[in-house]
Protein backbone atom coordinates (compact mmCIF):
# COMPACT_ATOMS: atom_id res chain seq x y z
CA UNK A 1 0.00 0.00 0.00
CA UNK A 2 1.16 3.26 -0.93
CA UNK A 3 1.76 5.75 1.78
CA UNK A 4 -0.23 8.67 2.17
CA UNK A 5 1.38 11.09 4.31
CA UNK A 6 4.59 12.13 4.30
CA UNK A 7 7.37 14.55 3.78
CA UNK A 8 9.18 14.77 0.55
CA UNK A 9 11.78 16.80 -0.78
CA UNK A 10 13.49 18.01 -4.04
CA UNK A 11 16.19 20.11 -4.87
CA UNK A 12 16.61 22.56 -7.83
CA UNK A 13 19.81 24.33 -9.07
CA UNK A 14 19.90 27.56 -10.66
CA UNK A 15 21.63 28.21 -14.67
CA UNK A 16 24.32 29.86 -13.15
CA UNK A 17 25.40 26.82 -10.84
CA UNK A 18 28.35 25.74 -11.86
CA UNK A 19 26.98 22.18 -13.25
CA UNK A 20 24.33 23.69 -15.16
CA UNK A 21 26.57 25.96 -16.35
CA UNK A 22 28.53 23.06 -18.25
CA UNK A 23 25.13 21.67 -18.85
CA UNK A 24 24.24 24.84 -20.92
CA UNK A 25 27.26 24.85 -23.19
CA UNK A 26 27.39 21.09 -23.81
CA UNK A 27 23.78 21.58 -25.10
CA UNK A 28 24.95 24.66 -26.90
CA UNK A 29 27.54 22.99 -28.84
CA UNK A 30 24.98 20.30 -29.91
CA UNK A 31 22.15 22.58 -30.97
CA UNK A 32 24.71 24.15 -33.16
CA UNK A 33 25.95 20.86 -34.92
CA UNK A 34 22.10 19.78 -35.28
CA UNK A 35 21.48 22.89 -36.72
CA UNK A 36 24.11 22.11 -39.48
CA UNK A 37 23.32 18.96 -39.97
CA UNK A 38 20.22 17.43 -38.32
CA UNK A 39 22.36 14.14 -38.05
CA UNK A 40 24.91 15.45 -37.36
CA UNK A 41 26.40 13.18 -33.75
CA UNK A 42 27.59 14.29 -30.78
CA UNK A 43 28.77 13.49 -27.30
CA UNK A 44 30.09 16.70 -25.72
CA UNK A 45 31.26 17.14 -22.11
CA UNK A 46 31.96 20.33 -20.26
CA UNK A 47 34.19 21.08 -17.32
CA UNK A 48 34.45 24.33 -15.67
CA UNK A 49 36.50 26.09 -12.96
CA UNK A 50 38.26 29.87 -12.07
CA UNK A 51 38.82 31.28 -15.56
CA UNK A 52 38.75 28.18 -17.44
CA UNK A 53 36.05 26.09 -19.69
CA UNK A 54 37.27 22.84 -21.14
CA UNK A 55 35.57 21.45 -23.61
CA UNK A 56 35.90 17.71 -25.23
CA UNK A 57 33.63 14.87 -26.52
CA UNK A 58 33.16 13.19 -29.61
CA UNK A 59 31.26 14.70 -32.81
CA UNK A 60 30.65 13.79 -36.28
CA UNK A 61 29.19 15.32 -39.70
CA UNK A 62 29.07 13.26 -43.17
CA UNK A 63 31.32 16.24 -44.72
CA UNK A 64 34.74 16.05 -42.44
CA UNK A 65 35.90 19.13 -44.41
CA UNK A 66 33.16 20.95 -42.86
CA UNK A 67 33.62 19.30 -39.70
CA UNK A 68 37.02 20.65 -39.03
CA UNK A 69 36.24 24.35 -40.05
CA UNK A 70 33.18 24.44 -37.52
CA UNK A 71 35.31 23.48 -34.81
CA UNK A 72 36.79 26.79 -34.66
CA UNK A 73 33.06 28.05 -33.36
CA UNK A 74 33.22 26.27 -30.47
CA UNK A 75 35.19 29.16 -27.97
CA UNK A 76 32.62 31.49 -29.16
CA UNK A 77 29.09 29.21 -28.73
CA UNK A 78 30.61 28.72 -25.08
CA UNK A 79 31.57 32.61 -24.23
CA UNK A 80 27.84 33.22 -25.51
CA UNK A 81 26.64 30.65 -23.31
CA UNK A 82 28.46 32.14 -20.21
CA UNK A 83 27.44 35.58 -21.50
CA UNK A 84 23.66 34.94 -21.33
CA UNK A 85 23.97 33.27 -17.98
CA UNK A 86 25.17 36.33 -16.52
CA UNK A 87 28.58 35.44 -15.80
CA UNK A 88 31.02 39.22 -15.10
CA UNK A 89 32.90 38.32 -12.27
CA UNK A 90 36.76 38.91 -12.60
CA UNK A 91 37.33 35.59 -11.96
CA UNK A 92 34.84 34.13 -14.45
CA UNK A 93 33.99 36.83 -17.19
CA UNK A 94 32.64 35.38 -20.70
CA UNK A 95 34.97 37.57 -22.24
CA UNK A 96 38.04 36.45 -20.54
CA UNK A 97 38.12 33.50 -19.68
CA UNK A 98 40.27 30.49 -21.56
CA UNK A 99 37.92 28.27 -23.36
CA UNK A 100 39.84 25.00 -24.46
CA UNK A 101 38.25 22.77 -27.11
CA UNK A 102 39.45 18.46 -27.18
CA UNK A 103 36.41 17.94 -29.31
CA UNK A 104 37.11 15.08 -31.92
CA UNK A 105 35.42 13.01 -34.75
CA UNK A 106 32.89 10.32 -33.79
CA UNK A 107 34.17 6.95 -33.47
CA UNK A 108 33.75 4.19 -35.79
CA UNK A 109 32.87 1.42 -33.65
CA UNK A 110 30.31 3.79 -31.84
CA UNK A 111 28.88 5.12 -35.12
CA UNK A 112 28.31 1.16 -36.92
CA UNK A 113 26.01 0.18 -34.47
CA UNK A 114 23.65 3.61 -35.04
CA UNK A 115 24.32 3.90 -38.16
CA UNK A 116 22.16 0.46 -38.56
CA UNK A 117 19.55 2.20 -36.77
CA UNK A 118 20.50 0.73 -33.21
CA UNK A 119 20.99 1.98 -29.98
CA UNK A 120 23.73 4.57 -29.54
CA UNK A 121 24.62 2.32 -25.94
CA UNK A 122 23.54 -0.03 -23.57
CA UNK A 123 21.35 1.03 -20.85
CA UNK A 124 18.18 1.75 -18.64
CA UNK A 125 15.80 4.83 -18.72
CA UNK A 126 12.90 5.85 -16.76
CA UNK A 127 10.07 8.03 -17.48
CA UNK A 128 7.08 8.77 -14.89
CA UNK A 129 4.38 11.60 -14.19
CA UNK A 130 1.76 12.39 -11.59
CA UNK A 131 -1.40 13.73 -11.33
CA UNK A 132 -0.57 15.92 -8.27
CA UNK A 133 0.43 18.76 -10.39
CA UNK A 134 -1.09 20.55 -13.89
CA UNK A 135 1.89 19.57 -15.47
CA UNK A 136 2.01 16.30 -14.39
CA UNK A 137 4.75 16.32 -12.31
CA UNK A 138 6.31 15.74 -8.78
CA UNK A 139 5.29 18.52 -6.89
CA UNK A 140 8.56 18.78 -4.91
CA UNK A 141 10.83 19.69 -8.27
CA UNK A 142 8.26 21.17 -10.39
CA UNK A 143 7.85 23.97 -7.23
CA UNK A 144 11.57 24.03 -6.69
CA UNK A 145 12.35 24.73 -10.61
CA UNK A 146 9.91 27.13 -10.64
CA UNK A 147 11.44 29.20 -8.10
CA UNK A 148 14.67 29.49 -9.53
CA UNK A 149 13.01 30.19 -12.79
CA UNK A 150 11.49 32.94 -11.81
CA UNK A 151 14.45 34.44 -9.66
CA UNK A 152 16.40 34.00 -12.79
CA UNK A 153 13.49 36.41 -14.78
CA UNK A 154 14.40 38.91 -12.08
CA UNK A 155 17.95 39.01 -12.04
CA UNK A 156 18.06 39.33 -16.11
CA UNK A 157 15.37 42.16 -16.18
CA UNK A 158 17.22 44.44 -14.09
CA UNK A 159 14.16 44.44 -11.50
CA UNK A 160 16.61 42.54 -9.28
CA UNK A 161 20.17 43.59 -9.71
CA UNK A 162 21.75 42.64 -6.63
CA UNK A 163 20.89 39.06 -7.70
CA UNK A 164 23.64 36.91 -9.48
CA UNK A 165 23.06 33.88 -11.23
CA UNK A 166 24.22 30.85 -8.78
CA UNK A 167 21.28 29.42 -7.40
CA UNK A 168 19.77 26.16 -5.36
CA UNK A 169 16.88 26.04 -4.07
CA UNK A 170 15.36 22.94 -2.08
CA UNK A 171 11.24 22.34 -1.11
CA UNK A 172 10.11 19.75 1.54
CA UNK A 173 6.58 19.61 0.77
CA UNK A 174 3.62 17.83 3.60
CA UNK A 175 1.54 15.06 1.22
CA UNK A 176 -2.10 14.11 2.55
CA UNK A 177 -4.03 11.39 1.46
CA UNK A 178 -1.47 11.42 -1.57
CA UNK A 179 -1.62 14.91 -2.39
CA UNK A 180 0.61 17.59 -1.58
CA UNK A 181 -0.94 20.09 0.77
CA UNK A 182 1.77 22.17 1.66
CA UNK A 183 5.55 23.30 2.08
CA UNK A 184 7.01 22.01 5.82
CA UNK A 185 10.28 23.99 4.85
CA UNK A 186 12.03 26.08 2.21
CA UNK A 187 15.79 26.63 1.41
CA UNK A 188 17.11 29.21 -0.88
CA UNK A 189 20.37 30.20 -1.59
CA UNK A 190 21.30 32.83 -4.06
CA UNK A 191 24.61 34.42 -5.22
CA UNK A 192 24.61 38.35 -4.49
CA UNK A 193 26.82 41.14 -5.09
CA UNK A 194 27.43 43.09 -1.70
CA UNK A 195 29.25 42.08 0.72
CA UNK A 196 27.55 43.83 3.05
CA UNK A 197 23.79 42.03 1.96
CA UNK A 198 22.96 39.70 4.86
CA UNK A 199 20.40 36.85 4.82
CA UNK A 200 17.74 38.83 6.55
CA UNK A 201 18.38 41.28 2.84
CA UNK A 202 18.09 38.71 0.73
CA UNK A 203 14.98 37.04 2.50
CA UNK A 204 13.41 40.59 1.74
CA UNK A 205 14.38 40.38 -2.00
CA UNK A 206 13.38 36.61 -2.64
CA UNK A 207 10.35 36.00 -0.86
CA UNK A 208 7.92 37.32 -2.87
CA UNK A 209 8.99 35.88 -6.05
CA UNK A 210 8.73 32.51 -3.85
CA UNK A 211 5.29 33.44 -2.76
CA UNK A 212 4.41 34.30 -5.86
CA UNK A 213 5.12 30.97 -7.84
CA UNK A 214 3.61 28.54 -4.99
CA UNK A 215 0.29 27.50 -4.55
CA UNK A 216 -2.10 29.44 -2.18
CA UNK A 217 -1.82 28.46 1.08
CA UNK A 218 0.88 26.03 1.30
CA UNK A 219 3.24 28.79 2.83
CA UNK A 220 1.82 28.61 6.53
CA UNK A 221 3.21 30.02 9.64
CA UNK A 222 4.95 26.90 10.45
CA UNK A 223 6.86 26.85 7.78
CA UNK A 224 10.92 26.71 8.08
CA UNK A 225 12.88 29.36 5.23
CA UNK A 226 16.22 28.88 5.49
CA UNK A 227 17.38 32.16 3.09
CA UNK A 228 21.20 32.36 1.97
CA UNK A 229 21.73 29.90 5.88
CA UNK A 230 25.62 30.36 5.89
CA UNK A 231 25.63 33.88 5.11
CA UNK A 232 27.76 35.73 2.07
CA UNK A 233 27.62 34.26 -0.62
CA UNK A 234 29.33 36.24 -3.38
CA UNK A 235 32.09 34.04 -4.80
CA UNK A 236 30.04 31.84 -7.16
CA UNK A 237 29.73 29.64 -10.17
CA UNK A 238 32.67 27.85 -11.69
CA UNK A 239 35.15 30.43 -9.74
CA UNK A 240 33.50 29.22 -6.34
CA UNK A 241 33.45 25.61 -7.31
CA UNK A 242 33.98 23.45 -10.59
CA UNK A 243 32.00 22.35 -12.66
CA UNK A 244 30.89 19.44 -15.06
CA UNK A 245 28.58 18.38 -17.77
CA UNK A 246 26.09 15.50 -16.37
CA UNK A 247 26.19 15.76 -12.36
CA UNK A 248 22.68 17.19 -11.81
CA UNK A 249 20.52 13.88 -13.34
CA UNK A 250 18.23 14.01 -10.46
CA UNK A 251 17.86 17.83 -10.80
CA UNK A 252 17.09 17.08 -14.43
CA UNK A 253 14.01 14.64 -13.86
CA UNK A 254 11.60 14.07 -11.11
CA UNK A 255 13.33 15.16 -7.95
CA UNK A 256 13.91 12.25 -6.74
CA UNK A 257 10.58 10.90 -6.92
CA UNK A 258 10.83 8.09 -9.30
CA UNK A 259 13.89 5.85 -10.46
CA UNK A 260 16.44 7.14 -12.94
CA UNK A 261 18.38 4.83 -15.47
CA UNK A 262 21.87 6.55 -14.55
CA UNK A 263 22.51 8.18 -18.07
CA UNK A 264 22.51 12.17 -17.74
CA UNK A 265 21.32 14.12 -20.99
CA UNK A 266 22.99 17.27 -21.94
CA UNK A 267 25.29 17.58 -24.77
CA UNK A 268 24.18 14.19 -26.15
CA UNK A 269 22.26 13.94 -29.43
CA UNK A 270 19.04 11.57 -29.61
CA UNK A 271 21.16 9.00 -31.15
CA UNK A 272 21.74 8.37 -27.62
CA UNK A 273 18.95 6.51 -25.79
CA UNK A 274 20.25 8.25 -22.39
CA UNK A 275 18.43 11.07 -23.76
CA UNK A 276 15.53 10.34 -26.00
CA UNK A 277 14.10 7.18 -24.35
CA UNK A 278 14.18 9.00 -21.74
CA UNK A 279 12.23 11.68 -23.43
CA UNK A 280 10.11 8.39 -24.92
CA UNK A 281 9.31 7.04 -21.36
CA UNK A 282 8.31 10.08 -20.24
CA UNK A 283 6.10 11.01 -22.94
CA UNK A 284 4.49 7.78 -22.81
CA UNK A 285 4.06 7.99 -18.87
CA UNK A 286 2.59 11.47 -19.19
CA UNK A 287 -0.05 10.46 -21.68
CA UNK A 288 -0.97 7.20 -19.86
CA UNK A 289 -2.25 9.97 -16.85
CA UNK A 290 -3.46 12.29 -18.80
CA UNK A 291 -5.52 9.39 -20.63
CA UNK A 292 -7.32 8.73 -16.83
CA UNK A 293 -5.72 5.18 -16.87
CA UNK A 294 -3.56 5.68 -13.83
CA UNK A 295 -3.02 8.78 -11.67
CA UNK A 296 0.75 7.63 -10.81
CA UNK A 297 2.56 5.86 -13.34
CA UNK A 298 6.65 4.63 -13.93
CA UNK A 299 7.72 3.61 -17.48
CA UNK A 300 11.21 1.07 -17.90
CA UNK A 301 12.84 0.92 -21.57
CA UNK A 302 15.93 -0.91 -21.70
CA UNK A 303 18.57 -1.56 -24.96
CA UNK A 304 21.46 -3.41 -26.33
CA UNK A 305 24.29 -1.08 -28.29
CA UNK A 306 23.37 -1.91 -32.16
CA UNK A 307 19.96 -3.25 -31.33
CA UNK A 308 17.21 -1.11 -32.61
CA UNK A 309 14.17 -2.57 -30.67
CA UNK A 310 13.67 -2.32 -26.77
CA UNK A 311 15.04 -5.30 -24.76
CA UNK A 312 11.61 -4.40 -22.00
CA UNK A 313 9.13 -2.14 -21.54
CA UNK A 314 7.88 -1.92 -17.64
CA UNK A 315 5.14 -0.05 -16.38
CA UNK A 316 4.08 0.33 -12.58
CA UNK A 317 1.18 2.62 -11.55
CA UNK A 318 1.30 2.17 -7.84
CA UNK A 319 -1.74 0.82 -7.50
CA UNK A 320 -3.58 3.44 -9.25
CA UNK A 321 -4.21 1.89 -12.48
CA UNK A 322 -7.90 1.62 -13.70
CA UNK A 323 -6.40 -1.70 -16.15
CA UNK A 324 -3.65 -3.81 -14.88
CA UNK A 325 -0.15 -2.70 -15.38
CA UNK A 326 0.82 -5.32 -18.19
CA UNK A 327 -2.56 -3.98 -20.34
CA UNK A 328 -0.61 -0.67 -20.19
CA UNK A 329 2.76 -2.76 -21.09
CA UNK A 330 1.24 -3.74 -24.35
CA UNK A 331 -0.55 -0.80 -25.42
CA UNK A 332 2.02 1.96 -24.96
CA UNK A 333 4.28 -0.37 -27.70
CA UNK A 334 1.33 -0.64 -29.77
CA UNK A 335 0.63 3.16 -30.11
CA UNK A 336 4.53 4.16 -30.36
CA UNK A 337 7.87 2.76 -31.98
CA UNK A 338 10.19 2.99 -29.35
CA UNK A 339 12.98 1.91 -31.53
CA UNK A 340 15.65 4.77 -31.37
CA UNK A 341 14.95 5.64 -35.12
CA UNK A 342 11.13 5.51 -34.30
CA UNK A 343 11.65 8.14 -31.12
CA UNK A 344 13.92 10.01 -32.78
CA UNK A 345 10.95 10.45 -35.52
CA UNK A 346 7.99 10.83 -33.50
CA UNK A 347 9.10 13.70 -31.34
CA UNK A 348 10.77 14.97 -34.08
CA UNK A 349 13.67 15.15 -32.15
CA UNK A 350 16.57 15.95 -34.54
CA UNK A 351 16.68 19.80 -34.06
CA UNK A 352 18.45 22.48 -32.55
CA UNK A 353 16.18 22.35 -29.25
CA UNK A 354 18.14 21.46 -26.64
CA UNK A 355 20.21 24.42 -24.89
CA UNK A 356 16.72 25.12 -23.39
CA UNK A 357 16.30 22.15 -21.09
CA UNK A 358 20.04 22.84 -20.00
CA UNK A 359 17.94 24.24 -16.48
CA UNK A 360 15.09 24.05 -14.81
CA UNK A 361 14.33 20.50 -15.99
CA UNK A 362 13.56 18.87 -19.00
CA UNK A 363 10.11 17.86 -18.06
CA UNK A 364 7.17 19.68 -16.92
CA UNK A 365 8.03 21.96 -19.12
CA UNK A 366 5.01 23.50 -22.24
CA UNK A 367 5.69 21.87 -25.62
CA UNK A 368 6.39 24.62 -28.03
CA UNK A 369 5.97 25.46 -31.49
CA UNK A 370 9.47 24.45 -32.67
CA UNK A 371 9.25 21.05 -31.60
CA UNK A 372 11.19 21.70 -27.98
CA UNK A 373 9.84 19.66 -25.27
CA UNK A 374 8.07 17.50 -27.48
CA UNK A 375 7.56 14.64 -25.20
CA UNK A 376 5.53 16.60 -22.90
CA UNK A 377 2.63 16.47 -25.66
CA UNK A 378 -0.90 14.50 -24.43
CA UNK A 379 -1.52 13.72 -27.82
CA UNK A 380 -1.35 9.88 -27.41
CA UNK A 381 -4.09 9.65 -24.96
CA UNK A 382 -6.89 9.27 -27.07
CA UNK A 383 -4.41 6.28 -28.72
CA UNK A 384 -3.93 4.62 -25.44
CA UNK A 385 -7.44 4.60 -24.29
CA UNK A 386 -8.42 3.12 -27.19
CA UNK A 387 -5.56 0.39 -27.20
CA UNK A 388 -6.53 -1.07 -24.06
Amino acid sequence: MTRQNYLFTSESVSEGHPDKVCDRISDAVLDAFLAEEANARVACETFATTGMVVIGGEVGLTDRERLKNYMGRIGEIARDCIRDIGYEQEKFHWNTCHVLNFLHEQSAHIAQGVDRDGAGDQGIMFGYATDETPELMPAPIQYAHAILRRLAEARKSGAEPTLRPDAKSQLTVRYEGGKPVAVDSIVLSTQHELESQTSHDIRQIVEPYIREVLPEGWIHDKTEWHVNPTGTFVIGGPDGDAGLTGRKIIVDTYGGAAPHGGGAFSGKDPTKVDRSAAYAARYLAKNVVAAGLARRCCLQVSYAIGVAKPLSIYVDTYGTGEVPDEVIERAVSQVMDLTPRGIREHLTLNRPIYSRTAAYGHFGRAPEADGGFSWERVDLAAELKAAV
